[in-house]
C-alpha cells in the first residue's frame, strides 16, 4: 500500500472514529398511537444518516402523562424528547421546564411558518415555541355508511343534537350480530374519557368553572350531560366500556364493531386505510353533535415533540425533532405508508399536496373542522379559561383525572351520576381553594 492510500485510510478511520464519538443515544417517551408507531418504523433512516440511536419508551396514554409529568416536575432527566400535547406545552414552557425551539425559525428548509399558526400558538407560551407537532386534531363523528343505509337513517348534512344522535345509535345497535350503536371513551383520565365527556358537557351548556373560578361540576348542566352519556353507553355501547379509551375504540371501529364513534379527526387516516381497517370503504364523517349550544362540541389537540430542560443531548434531540416533523417526513410517510396514512392538521403544504387530496379527500374536511374550533371561547356561558376539552391551568390534570374516575364509576354502575358529580365538586373546590383561585 503506497503513502497516498495510507493517508486516505487514516483519514477515513479518523472520520469514522470521530462520528462514533459524536454519536448519541436519545430516549424518547411516546404514546402508542398509530402515527407514533409509524415514526418508530421510519426512524432508522434518521439513525443511519446521523449515526445516533433512539431508545423508545412506548407507553399507554394515561401512563405516558403520569411518567412525563413526574419526570419534568422533578427534573428527572429520564427523557430527551417527550410526546406531549397542547395542554402541557404552554404550562411547562412557561414554568421553564422545556427547551425553546425558537431557533427552528432560522432554518429555511424546516419552514416553521408552514405549520398552521393555530397549532403553533397552541404549542407556545409568551411568544416562545416549545414543541413541534406531529399531528393536530379536533373531533367529529365517524359513521358506517352501509349500516346507515341498511337502517334507513338519513346522513346529517348539518350539525345534529345529541338527542338525535342517541336515537340513531339505538336504531343501529345490534349486539347479537356484534354491532354496537356507538363506541365512546369510557377509560378514566382527563385525556381519555373526559376528552369526549368534556365536549358533551359543553354541548349541554356546562362549564368547569364560573367566571370567578368556582367549580360548577354539580350544576344542572353537568348532571344532564353525564346522565345522557351514561344512558347512551348503557343502551347502545359495547360491554366493558370503562376499559375502552381512544385506541381500544379505534380498534373496535376498524374491526367493524361500531356503527358510530365521536373521536379524533386524526384517526381518519388509519380508519380509512384499507391496509389497517376492515371498514375503510364504508366509513364517512359528520360533525360532532351539539345540544343546547354548538360551542365547544369539537375539541382541539396537538400531539407534539418537546425537549425537557433536563436533557443533556439538546442538539441531537433538536435534529431529530426537525427530521420527524419536517415536510420531508410527511412526504416519506405518504410514499412508504400511503398518502391516506399521512398525519393531519399540521403543515399547510402537506394539506395542499395533490397526492394527499387524491388519496384522502377528507383531509380538507379535517382542516376546516380544526379551524372551526375556538379554544378561547369554548362554552355557552363566560369562563375565565381557555381550552375546549381541558382547562389550561396546572391544576386541571389532577381535577380532570379525578372527575374521569368518578364518571367511569357512574358508567360502571358503581355509583349514581349525582354522587359522581357531588364527589367531583367537592374535590375541585378543595383543589382550587388550595391553589388560591378561590377562598
Amino acid at each position: 500500500m503506497n503513502l497516498k492510500h495510507l493517508l486516505v485510510s487514516a483519514t477515513a478511520l479518523v472520520s469514522v472514529t470521530a462520528t462514533a464519538a459524536l454519536a448519541e443515544e436519545i430516549t424518547v417517551a411516546t404514546v402508542n398511537n398509530a402515527d407514533m408507531i409509524t415514526m418508530q418504523e421510519l426512524a432508522p433512516e434518521w439513525e443511519k444518516a446521523t449515526g445516533n440511536k433512539i431508545n423508545w419508551v412506548v407507553l399507554e396514554e394515561n401512563v405516558l402523562r403520569q411518567r412525563t409529568t413526574q419526570d419534568i416536575a422533578t427534573n428527572g432527566g429520564s427523557f430527551d424528547i417527550m410526546f406531549i400535547g397542547a395542554y402541557e406545552t404552554p404550562i411547562w414552557g412557561k414554568n421553564g421546564w422545556l427547551t425553546s425551539l425558537n431557533d427552528f425559525a432560522d432554518d429555511k428548509d424546516y419552514d416553521v411558518n408552514d405549520i398552521f399558526q393555530l397549532v403553533r400558538n397552541g404549542l407556545s407560551a409568551d411568544g416562545n415555541l416549545y414543541a413541534v407537532p406531529l399531528y393536530s386534531e379536533t373531533s367529529f363523528t365517524f359513521y358506517r355508511t352501509d349500516l346507515f343505509a341498511k337502517a334507513g337513517i338519513k346522513v346529517p348534512t348539518e350539525q345534529i343534537t345529541y338527542t338525535e344522535f342517541a336515537e340513531m345509535a339505538a336504531k343501529l345497535h345490534d349486539p347479537e350480530n356484534g354491532i354496537y350503536g356507538t363506541c365512546q371513551r369510557g377509560k378514566a383520565g382527563w385525556g381519555e374519557n373526559m376528552a369526549f365527556v368534556g365536549t358533551v358537557a359543553n354541548a349541554f351548556g356546562a362549564r368547569w368553572f364560573d367566571e370567578n373560578w368556582n367549580p360548577q361540576l354539580d350544576s344542572a348542566e353537568w348532571n344532564a350531560a353525564i346522565n345522557y352519556y351514561v344512558d347512551l353507553m348503557k343502551k347502545s355501547g359495547p360491554p366493558g366500556a370503562t376499559a375502552n379509551g381512544h385506541n381500544e375504540n379505534r380498534a373496535l371501529f376498524k374491526d367493524g364493531k361500531c356503527a358510530t364513534w365521536v373521536d379524533a379527526t386524526s384517526a381518519a387516516n388509519d380508519v380509512k386505510n384499507p391496509a389497517t381497517s376492515k371498514v375503510a370503504d364504508v366509513t364517512d364523517f359528520f360533525q360532532a353533535p351539539k345540544q343546547v349550544t354548538d360551542k365547544g362540541t369539537g375539541w382541539f389537540w396537538s400531539w407534539a415533540l418537546a425537549i425537557p430542560k433536563s436533557s443533556t443531548k439538546v442538539a441531537t434531540a433538536k435534529d431529530f425533532l426537525k427530521w420527524a416533523t419536517s415536510k420531508e417526513y410527511f412526504q416519506k410517510v405518504g410514499e412508504t405508508k400511503g398518502w391516506v396514512a399521512v398525519p393531519s392538521g399540521t403543515r399547510a403544504s402537506i394539506h395542499e399536496d395533490p397526492r394527499l387530496l387524491k388519496a384522502a379527500p377528507f383531509a380538507e374536511t379535517i382542516k376546516k373542522a380544526i379551524f372551526s374550533v375556538d379554544p378561547a371561547d369554548p362554552t355557552r356561558d363566560p369562563v375565565p379559561y381557555t381550552g375546549v376539552q381541558f382547562v389550561a391551568i396546572p391544576e386541571f390534570q389532577g381535577i380532570g383525572n379525578y372527575v374521569g374516575q368518578q364518571v367511569a364509576a357512574a358508567l360502571a354502575g358503581q355509583q349514581t351520576v349525582e354522587a359522581a358529580l357531588a364527589n367531583s365538586q367537592k374535590f375541585a373546590v378543595r383543589e382550587m381553594t388550595k391553589a388560591g383561585y378561590i377562598k
